[in-house]
């Protein structure tokens, strides 16, 4: 873990399903992230339709910065209906034949030997805990794979994967807006087993369409962003950096200044008060 930026950038914008940049354009981002301290990115094979990832790998090359100064995660398992793949319905797929292949895939479009992470998706009704296991046995003993871990998933379907293999990350919603997983034991059971915190979406719906929940937030954070001289985003990424499950947030912008600004939000300290008072305006009521 140690290794990893404590911001991730995520990629899932990069391309096709979001600002459609040039190999060129990824490239340039991919060297500024590294420039400012951002090493680690995030990727899953659906992105794009399939095709964010190959357009990465072709940056990454053009980018001719080394592997061992990077790392990267991608994750498999949902099968998303598409045009690079024509399937008669969305479904997820955790079959040991699939799990290789969709590394496999993934290795070939990122460029690279190995990932440094492999999510599961989202949990699949019919995932089978033996089967996930010999397939991540396989590929960390091939060396394609360094670290296993999930996305999207419960403590209870944790704990059925855990009884076949070793879970080190999981990958979650969680924000100011969406601080279900600080109450649901999510992030306690992690913490308990050790297992690395990732969140997706740090910023909630905060930028949104105007709401109930951003009408309470909005005079608050802006009083704190006068109090520790920050940046509304990085006050709610200051928020979410506080949890003692030493969350790392994937930031998914496509502009390196914001990059750079996320990666400032590490210097905000916020107090416990404050902490709370943004709590409680964003739940609407004191904290039960």
């Amino acid at each position: 873990m140690n290794s990893f930026s404590k911001i991730i950038a995520g990629t899932m914008t990069w391309g096709v399903w979001g600002k459609n940049y040039s190999i060129a354009q990824m490239s340039d981002l991919i060297i500024e992230a590294l420039s400012i301290g951002i090493s680690t990115f995030d990727h899953a094979d659906i992105y794009g339709g399939y095709t964010t990832e190959a357009a990465f790998g072709a940056a990454f090359k053009q980018s001719k910065v080394e592997r061992s100064s990077v790392q990267f995660i991608s994750k498999c398992g949902i099968q998303l209906p598409s045009t690079e793949r024509p399937l008669s319905v969305k479904h997820y797929d955790y079959t040991k034949e699939h799990i290789l292949k969709s590394v496999e895939l993934s290795l070939q479009n990122l460029k690279t030997d190995y990932l440094d992470v492999l999510l599961l998706h989202r949990p699949s009704p019919l995932m089978d805990p033996h089967e996930i296991a010999l397939a991540i046995e396989q590929l960390k003993v091939q060396g394609k794979v360094k670290s296993f871990g999930v996305s999207n998933f419960t403590p209870a379907q944790k704990d059925l994967l855990r009884s076949e293999n070793l879970i080190e990350w999981n990958q979650i919603e969680c924000s100011l807006t969406q601080p279900e997983a600080m109450f649901n034991g999510t992030y306690n059971y992690m913490m308990h087993h050790q297992i690395g915190a990732m969140a997706w979406s740090p910023l909630g719906n905060y930028f949104k369409n105007d709401h109930p929940q951003k009408t309470r937030l909005k005079p608050l954070i802006n009083k704190m962003c006068e109090i520790y001289s920050a940046s509304e985003d990085q006050v709610l990424l200051a928020w979410l950096l506080k949890h003692p499950a030493e969350i790392f947030p994937i930031v998914g912008t496509t502009q390196a200044p914001r990059l750079k600004k996320a990666l400032e939000a590490l210097k905000i300290k916020l107090t416990f008060q404050d902490w709370f008072l943004l709590l409680e305006a964003s739940l609407g009521h004191e904290v039960p």
